[in-house]
């Protein structure tokens, strides 16, 4: 098993993605988004998020480096666009304007915001593309892979048991968590933003 499997490679990146992408602190997040959703349109959006963010993932992985040197786009101009997504969702859920902004959304915002920026977000993708960019044997791309594969199933039955946590929490729970939820990735969006900009400063230093 060891031969066809880094179990180092494996759990280090593991570890990294679940922690990056942390998906009990996703899960608010989640729950704000889809409240006007049925229960079968949060489970479609619990699927597509969790594949979304799979595949732009893979797909950086692999063509990422080539990707962001054709467009002239570096890794900090990516993550300070991310962090400016991320702030419009944090700001809509502090005012109580998502409803709105989603009711005839459908699944979609499984797409944007949750699939990427807050899945694949600059951090995991970076993450990952640097894990590959380690990885110079078989087992090493397989243990990559893997770890991907197991931290998206993780965050996506997290995603797919939010209604049994909407249910416990009731409708005025959920507003609180949504509010908190708010600040939170306000906080995010905007370290996102600051750690892009201080990027930038460093390359022209």
């Amino acid at each position: 098993m060891s031969s066809l499997l880094d179990l180092q490679m494996f759990s280090s990146v593991f570890v990294t993605l679940l922690v990056i992408m942390d998906p009990p602190g996703a899960l608010p997040i989640f729950l704000a988004l889809t409240g006007s959703l049925t229960q079968r349109q949060k489970i479609a959006a619990a699927r597509r998020a969790s594949l979304v963010a799979l595949g732009v993932i893979v797909v950086f992985a692999v063509f990422g480096q080539q990707l962001l040197t054709s467009l002239h786009i570096s890794l900090p101009a990516l993550q300070g666009a991310g962090g400016l997504l991320l702030l419009l969702v944090a700001l809509q859920l502090l005012t109580g304007s998502e409803q709105e902004q989603h009711a005839d959304a459908g699944v979609n915002v499984a797409l944007v915001p949750l699939g990427t920026p807050l899945l694949a977000g600059p951090g995991a993708i970076v993450a990952t593309m640097l894990a590959v960019k380690r990885s110079d044997r078989l087992s090493e791309y397989m243990a990559v892979g893997l770890a991907l594969i197991a931290t998206m199933v993780v965050v996506w039955l997290f995603f797919r048991f939010a209604g049994q946590v909407h249910r416990v929490l009731k409708d005025s729970g959920t507003v609180l968590i949504t509010r908190i939820a708010g600040l939170l990735l306000s906080a995010i969006a905007v370290q996102m933003v600051a750690d892009s900009i201080r990027a930038f400063v460093s390359a022209r230093a």
